[in-house]
């Protein structure tokens, strides 16, 4: 064999295997290719599915506080009407209450046509109309019909289910002056009452007269 053959075929041989070399590297990198668009195909199916679960798990969440929500109103209002139900003067004030039952225990006259509230601040003089009058030593609640024949009740309360009862008239007609000493006397002689519950229906009558001033 000439040294020229030799050289040719040596020559052909190497170009055959840079020829399956270069193929190998190239499924090689195809091979890869797939894996990672796999990969990421996988990934991208993962995200999706957590997304999803995620967006389900914030639907049924709001589904249920709103639930509950509504099932919180509904108790509220279910409690609210028993409550009324089971007491009729719960919707009324504890003044409105108070002043009624103060009236209905101790008002000279229960047939009024109406019953007036009026509040009288600390330092009032008992009788306007006297200058020699003492003042109330503290906050007054004075009760009346629209008639000088209903009388009054003029009293402080001491949130303890008690009062303290002014005897003073709704109109003062005594011959003035009348002295410090006399008003002196009506201070510091109140008289101490209890006050009942009474009857419900009774109460709510006399609420319904109520003006408060």
């Amino acid at each position: 064999m000439s040294q020229k053959l030799a050289n040719s075929i040596y020559f052909f041989i190497s170009l055959i295997l840079i020829g399956l070399f270069l193929t190998g590297c190239n499924g090689d990198a195809d091979e890869v290719s797939n894996n990672n668009s796999l990969d990421n195909a996988i990934s991208d199916s993962s995200n999706d599915s957590d997304l999803t679960q995620a967006n389900d798990q914030n639907s049924y969440n709001e589904g249920e506080g709103e639930d509950e929500e509504i099932t919180s109103d509904n108790t509220e209002e279910t409690t609210s009407k028993e409550t009324t139900e089971t007491n009729p003067l719960s919707k009324y004030s504890s003044e409105e209450i108070e002043y009624a039952r103060v009236w209905l225990q101790y008002g000279p006259n229960q047939e009024i046509d109406e019953l007036n509230a009026r509040h009288i601040p600390s330092g009032t003089p008992l009788n306007h109309d006297d200058e020699t009058s003492a003042t109330y030593p503290e906050d007054v609640i004075q009760l009346a019909g629209s008639r000088l024949v209903d009388g009054s009740v003029t009293y402080s309360g001491n949130g303890d289910g008690t009062i303290n009862v002014y005897n003073v008239p709704l109109r003062w007609d005594g011959t003035n002056p009348a002295g410090e000493e006399f008003y002196t006397d009506i201070i510091q002689n109140t008289t101490l009452l209890a006050v009942d519950t009474g009857d419900d229906e009774q109460i709510i009558r006399l609420i319904k007269k109520l003006n408060i001033e």
